[in-house]
């Protein structure tokens, strides 16, 4: 008990006002008591005095009946214990009931004989070295005809009255021991009580301090505690609320920074790498107890440091692009450097988000590299029609051989031109996503569509003493697609492998049939695709031309390819190429049935 601070303030608290008010109260008492025995023993003696006085007034100072006052002072004395003495104004004894008056000395200056020659009476305590006691004094005056002739005085032990203090003093001091024991134990008791309701408090707010926050203190004492614990209750109800939203942002945030697709980075002032998302970790190979001892430079540059020291030094944002080699694939970002400042505006941390932008570097490199082959093959075969057209205007025209060889010139090249511009245009389409979501999906037979493909390129075929051969199953050929853009997606495949035959060559135009999915195979045995070629020949604009050099005149508006692809992923399928030099290739897509 006694090793709670609260239980011994409490105790001794109580212990310190008990102890002081008792003995305070028995010290008021004592001398209460004391005075007021006193005060009636001197008042007794005073009177004893005038009494003594008044009997003995004609003899008192009468020499001639000295006896006589001798006599009656000692029956006095000897009825009522008191010691008698008369006194002359000089001071000197003439009677005394104890002593002789002979052996007594001058008694002018005692106190209360001075005090009754200047007053109507006079007292003194003095100790009595005959009895060994102290005696209370009382004097007297005594006139005669208004003149002062004596004192007589009255004494009188002070042994009762100090026997009865001591024995007052002894029951007081027995008395606040008592109580005192008693005021330990009710103390032990109240603070037990008072202490009880505190403990339990103070271990279930120590719970709550480690982390327990659904215990809750359950405290009915009808006074402040339970006020107090009601209170803390509330506060731990509130701290739950909070750090439940706490919580449920922080994993909101941990979860978009962990599946985010920027890799994120935290540094500290010295460019350690100190936490980074799972993206992050991906990209460049960081491992937990690497994170920490590891620099960004690191990563692979030493741009990435310097720019973090400069965002450090100025306290301000920057963006930089930065471009590494992962995998053997280049990659490049947009890495933006952000301080991280605390309240007393000193940077504890910087933070780095790395942006892959490959894709639209790429994109942008692609668009760039899409407008310059639209303008270099739009541009051919208007340069050739320009020219043609000013040889004819310079006087060819007379010419009609000339004229004729000129204007079949600018014939082909202007059809030449009529499909690279609708090629770009069904692009274009196709791009559009809007066109995309009007396209009727509806059942198509690949068998009737490959029948028409063959019809519609018979000529071409035969004029190229060619064979197209088709394998078709007996049973319709069913897919959810687009007449049109199937028929344009056979159509491109034949027309290419026509061009890419030669003469008297063999094309082969196959569909089997699979438990979803239906296979269509475009074969021929010309000149095939170099194996470096084959990875870029569905990209617009490419041709394998310093590989595959064309058996026709017709030329080919480098798309045609991209396009096969964009139709096929369109109704989600999948094309495929196989090819080998001087022995042909074969285009295989499948679309889902």
């Amino acid at each position: 008990m006694l090793k709670s601070k609260i239980s011994r303030r409490l105790i001794f608290s109580f212990l310190l006002i008990t102890i002081t008010s008792l003995s305070l109260l028995g010290m008021y008492l004592l001398q209460f008591f004391y005075n007021e025995n006193l005060k009636t023993k001197t008042e007794n003696l005073i009177i004893n005095a005038r009494t003594i006085e008044v009997s003995l007034e004609d003899a008192l100072y009468n020499p001639a009946k000295q006896d006589y006052v001798n006599n009656e002072i000692h029956k006095i004395s000897d009825a009522t214990n008191l010691r008698i003495t008369i006194i002359n104004v000089n001071g000197q004894v003439i009677a005394d009931s104890w002593e002789q008056t002979e052996e007594l000395d001058n008694h002018l200056l005692r106190q209360e004989v001075q005090d009754a020659l200047h007053k109507k009476y006079g007292t003194s305590i003095r100790y009595s070295d005959t009895i060994k006691e102290n005696m209370l004094y009382a004097a007297m005056p005594v006139y005669q005809n208004d003149e002062l002739v004596g004192i007589v005085r009255t004494a009188s032990t002070l042994y009762p009255i100090e026997n009865s203090y001591k024995h007052i003093r002894n029951t007081i001091f027995t008395a606040l021991c008592i109580t005192i024991i008693l005021a330990v134990l009710s103390g032990f008791i109240l603070a037990y009580r008072q202490i009880k309701p505190i403990r339990q408090m103070i271990e279930d707010a120590q719970k709550i301090a480690d982390g327990d926050l659904d215990r809750r203190i359950y405290i009915y004492t009808n006074d402040e505690l339970e006020v107090l614990a009601q209170t803390i209750n509330k506060l731990t109800t509130n701290l739950e609320e909070k750090i439940s939203e706490a919580d449920a942002e922080t994993r909101k945030l941990s979860l978009i920074l962990e599946n985010m697709d920027n890799g994120v980075m935290l540094l500290d002032t010295q460019g350690n790498i100190t936490t980074a998302n799972q993206r992050a970790r991906d990209l460049f190979r960081l491992t937990p107890d690497l994170m920490k001892k590891q620099s960004i430079n690191a990563i692979g540059s030493t741009l990435l440091s310097e720019t973090a020291k400069e965002v450090l030094k100025t306290m301000s944002t920057k963006s930089i692009a930065f471009k590494i080699n992962i995998n053997h694939t280049k990659k490049t970002f947009d890495v933006f450097f952000a301080p991280i400042i605390n309240s007393d505006n000193t940077v504890i941390s910087i933070l780095s988000v790395f942006h892959d932008i490959s894709v639209l570097q790429e994109m942008s490199t692609r668009q760039t590299e899409f407008v310059a082959n639209a303008s270099h093959e739009l541009a051919t075969p208007l340069t050739s029609i320009c020219g043609f057209s000013e040889t004819l205007l310079s006087g060819a025209l007379k010419d009609p051989v000339l004229c004729e060889k000129f204007i079949t010139i600018i014939h082909t090249e202007s059809e030449r031109m009529d499909r690279l511009i609708k090629d770009l245009l069904q692009l274009a389409k196709l791009d559009s996503k809007e066109y995309r979501q009007q396209i009727k999906i509806e059942s198509v037979d690949l068998k009737e569509v490959c029948l028409a493909v063959k019809l519609k390129l018979q000529a071409q075929i035969d004029k190229k003493a060619q064979s197209l051969q088709l394998n078709l199953p007996v049973e319709p050929v069913i897919v959810q697609a687009n007449t049109d853009w199937i028929m344009q997606l056979l159509m491109n495949l034949t027309e290419n492998a026509i061009k890419y035959t030669p003469e008297q060559g063999q094309i082969t135009l196959t569909c089997t049939l699979d438990q979803n999915k239906v296979f269509v195979k475009v074969k021929d045995n010309g000149l095939g695709i170099a194996p470096e070629d084959l990875p870029f020949i569905f990209e617009r604009f490419y041709r394998a031309d310093k590989s595959r050099i064309r058996l026709d005149s017709s030329g080919g508006s480098g798309i045609g390819l991209s396009l096969v692809r964009f139709i096929v992923e369109l109704f989600g399928g999948q094309i495929f190429v196989e090819s080998q030099l001087k022995v042909g290739t074969s285009f295989t897509f499948y679309l889902p049935k």
